[in-house]
């Protein structure tokens, strides 16, 4: 019987010629990454062990990019312990450079890897065909000290997909349709797989926002074929894969779901879930406080490209604050060098460096009491962004441009 990619990658990492899903195996680990979300705990737990060591400082990847420049004595504490750290044990670090999935996509993630990030949307990397999977600290101090882990083999649900994204509709709208037809269990520990002639029709930056929200509906992972639009990609970027695995004809998959790309339409997610959605058109009109335009799903050139032409020579809406925020710092200087950040800047918009901004909620862009965020962020939970009586929608990058203009949750075709 065939394997799922999912399947290959383990049985890859674990050294054996066959995994099944309900299987338990102890893996080699390609990558660990880490962010200032955590790694001052993962620090602490490593200092009290009796004989600490790194099994592979080569494949640790740390980067500050929650809380930067840090917001409160507290949080440079905690930036200074990981700089201190990661200075005199020799591991790669980045400060500055952007949200932790954008660098690792740009500098590190190849093909065929099995790799652990301290944060749940580690699961973006399977844009580049990646099992990539989001693991607590504690799972990430074993995994560093041994370069090991053990995983249970999780069941795989296929998306075949065909056509392309309608003029307007982008793979934003796509991953929220699925995780609004599947629900936020709907994937539970389970390998989210996307393939078929749909896929070619997606650009990275599509298929990178795909994977990234595939946790929002409980997946382990997200995984993709890796075809030509990919290794273009990677060879641009100086890296080779390790591996291309795709799933065999005869793999077993716990559903398989057909989805045309030409039927999806603009969609909003509306408070406090991620599977809340609804068609765009039935929450125009909402008032809006603040809109957010950036983090690892949402603020890459191309999300850039499509506000700044959206807003070019019109304003932000009076009263209302428009945050754009490249995800990473190599975005940011493209987005200058193509005069975007002019654009967002002569409408209003506040343009910031590179981070996770709103989307974490806990430094730059908070909301208040009773007030309303449009984002392209990651998740709109009670609380999120903010104080715990304010309200979350998600919407693409289009979507949060027009209701920056408006005031209002408003689609760019109604301007």
């Amino acid at each position: 019987m065939g394997m799922t990619m999912a399947e290959k990658i383990i049985a890859c990492a674990a050294g054996v010629e066959s995994a099944k899903a309900g299987d338990i195996q102890t893996v080699t680990l390609d990558k660990l990454m880490s962010n200032d979300g955590t790694t001052h705990l993962t620090i602490d737990m490593y200092n009290k062990l009796k004989n600490p060591r790194i099994a592979d400082k080569s494949k640790l990847v740390w980067i500050v990019d929650h809380n930067i420049p840090s917001d409160s004595p507290k949080t440079a504490a905690s930036h200074k312990k990981m700089r201190d750290f990661a200075r005199d044990n020799g591991i790669t670090f980045y400060e500055g450079e952007g949200v932790c999935h954008q660098v690792m996509m740009e500098n590190h993630v190849c093909p065929g890897e099995l790799i652990f990030g301290a944060d749940s949307h580690t699961c973006a990397y399977g844009a580049l065909g990646a099992f990539g999977t989001g693991v607590g600290c504690t799972d990430y101090l074993y995994a560093m000290v041994t370069g090991t882990s053990w995983l249970l083999v999780p069941e795989t649900i296929r998306f075949n997909l065909t056509g392309k994204l309608p003029e307007g509709v982008y793979a934003r709208d796509l991953i929220l349709t699925i995780i609004g037809k599947i629900g936020a269990n709907g994937a539970n520990y389970k390998a989210m797989e996307f393939a078929g002639e749909g896929l070619h029709n997606l650009s990275m930056s599509d298929r990178i926002s795909i994977c990234n929200l595939c946790v929002e509906a409980g997946a382990k992972t997200a995984l993709m074929e890796v075809d030509d639009v990919a290794m273009e990609y990677l060879t641009s970027h100086g890296r080779e894969p390790k591996a291309c695995f795709t799933s065999d004809p005869d793999a077993v998959f716990a559903e398989v779901y057909d989805i045309d790309l030409s039927t999806v339409a603009p969609i909003v997610a509306k408070p406090h879930f991620v599977d809340n959605v609804v068609p765009a058109k039935e929450s125009l009109g909402v008032k809006i406080d603040e809109a957010f335009l950036g983090s690892c799903n949402n603020g890459r050139i191309e999300d850039l490209r499509v506000g700044a032409a959206i807003i070019k020579g019109k304003k932000v809406a009076p009263k209302v604050r428009f945050l754009v925020v490249p995800a990473s710092r190599s975005v940011y200087k493209q987005a200058m060098e193509e005069g975007l950040l002019d654009i967002f800047m002569d409408a209003g918009a506040i343009v910031m460096n590179p981070n996770c901004s709103v989307c974490w909620g806990s430094c730059q862009g908070v909301i208040g009491e009773g007030e309303t965020l449009i984002s392209t962020g990651t998740r709109n939970f009670k609380g999120r962004a903010g104080h715990r009586d304010s309200f979350v929608y998600l919407a693409s990058a289009a979507t949060v441009t027009a209701s920056a203009i408006t005031g209002v949750i408003t689609t760019a075709d109604l301007l």
